[in-house]
């Protein structure tokens, strides 16, 4: 930025909005430590929708030491491996964005043939599909919810055993 010619005023800087994800949990909390946490994302009809955030607002992985950047990633592969073993969906999306919370975070996110959005994004729209995709993703999401307990159990199981 070059400096303003006398007579002239600086532009003022725009503030930045709020986090979301440093004011808020961004979910339910499952596990946590210094360094980040692990959340159960319920505004989505996804059962076991998973979300790790670091917990130091940071725009970029790149903003992480490698180490951290480690850190972060066994935990996101670890939701991942305990999330296939526990829920069983048929493929699991990792997701970090950043583009409307620039925080650090990662979307976990279990996929089955025949959820509302599949094959597409969980952030597009709902896809259309027939009554019988309707009803037999209703039996999968019931069947995935029924695991959710033992999924949670597993995973803090898991991460604690990771950081002990």
């Amino acid at each position: 930025m070059t400096q303003p010619e006398a007579g002239e005023t600086a532009p003022t800087p725009q503030a930045a909005p709020p986090c979301a994800l440093c004011s808020e949990a961004g979910g339910h909390l499952l596990w946590q430590n210094t360094a980040l946490r692990v959340l159960r994302v319920d505004d989505t009809p996804l059962p076991g929708f998973t979300r790790a955030v670091w917990q130091a607002h940071r725009r970029e992985m790149t903003d992480l030491c490698a180490a951290d950047q480690q850190l972060l990633m066994r935990v996101v592969f670890t939701v991942e491996k305990v999330l296939r073993a526990e829920l069983a969906p048929h493929k699991v999306n990792l997701a970090q964005l950043g583009n409307r919370v620039a925080h650090v975070h990662w979307h976990i996110i279990p996929r089955w043939p025949d959820d509302p959005y599949f094959p597409e994004s969980p952030w597009s729209a709902v896809q259309p599909g027939t009554a019988a995709q309707a009803a037999r993703w209703g039996q999968q999401r019931a069947q995935a919810r029924a695991r959710l307990p033992r999924y949670e159990t597993a995973l803090i199981e898991a991460l604690d055993a990771l950081h002990s």
